[in-house]
């Protein structure tokens, strides 16, 4: 993982103020046990795991990884696409289900519908028994189709700023919806991403003043998140869509493609194809 730009100024207070505390990057991972901790019960040498570690260090061959932050991986899944699972579609399961209080039958307003957490979101909506309207740009329109929108509407063409849905629940994933925005056609409301550090202010400013039911967290990585994610993946209710893959000599160009906030689905590097 790469801290998205807007984000780096918070995340260097516990990553490190002028250079990071750990110089291998990377949080999201998937691969093989080779050694286990003597206090670790529920893995072992041998299983396939994936998760993640905040601390970094993913970016490498080996990481030692912290056993709550794993999951067994899908008996049929590859390494490539459960390293592309963790922290979004945590952050996808835990805005709508642990945040978002999603119930069956009910409609998910979902804006940043076609990158990593978005597209996650659609699909774990729709496993839920949610009504999905998603906003993409209009070169997306098709894929968020594909992966399960009821509905889509294209920001280049749709002002969503004048939107006059009502739903139920209003995920933003990518951090442009201003507090009017989720208060006139939303019930409740998730901010996920957010584009400026004072746009973020802002809406988070009014929340305090205001009444509507607005929510902003960073997803918490557990073994029982991961295993529902599992889950999903092994019935075919979620798939993962992976627009690029980069060998690990070009992790900096991956980075840069992933920052420039334009992919469809999950870029993911590897170490051995």
């Amino acid at each position: 993982m790469a801290y998205p730009k807007g984000k780096t100024f918070f995340a260097r207070f516990s990553f490190g103020l002028f250079k990071p505390k750990d110089k291998i990057l990377g949080a999201d991972f998937s691969g093989i046990v080779e050694a286990v901790g003597n206090n670790v019960t529920d893995f072992k040498v041998g299983d396939r795991v994936f998760g993640e570690s905040l601390q970094g260090g993913a970016f490498a061959e080996y990481i030692c990884a912290p056993a709550h932050a794993c999951a067994i991986m899908p008996e049929e899944a590859n390494f490539t696409e459960m390293a592309c699972v963790p922290i979004a579609g945590l952050t996808a399961l835990q805005a709508l289900t642990t945040h978002g209080k999603l119930k069956t039958g009910e409609s998910v307003f979902i804006n940043g519908s076609s990158g990593g957490v978005g597209h996650f979101a659609v699909q774990i909506a729709k496993a839920h028994g949610a009504k999905v309207t998603a906003i993409c740009s209009s070169k997306s329109v098709d894929f968020v189709k594909a992966v399960g929108a009821d509905k889509v509407l294209a920001y280049d063409q749709h002002d969503i700023h004048q939107h006059q849905g009502a739903y139920d629940l209003v995920v933003d994933t990518h951090g442009n919806l201003s507090y009017d925005d989720y208060k006139r056609f939303g019930q409740r409301g998730v901010m996920v991403g957010f584009t400026t550090m004072g746009h973020m202010f802002s809406v988070l400013l009014k929340k305090a003043f205001g009444k509507f039911n607005l929510t902003q967290f960073t997803a918490q990585a557990n073994t029982a998140d991961l295993e529902t994610l599992a889950s999903l993946i092994q019935k075919g209710k979620i798939k993962v869509y992976i627009e690029k893959t980069y060998p690990y000599e070009k992790i900096p160009e991956a980075i840069g493609y992933i920052e420039a906030m334009h992919t469809k689905g999950k870029v993911a590097m590897v170490w051995k194809e």
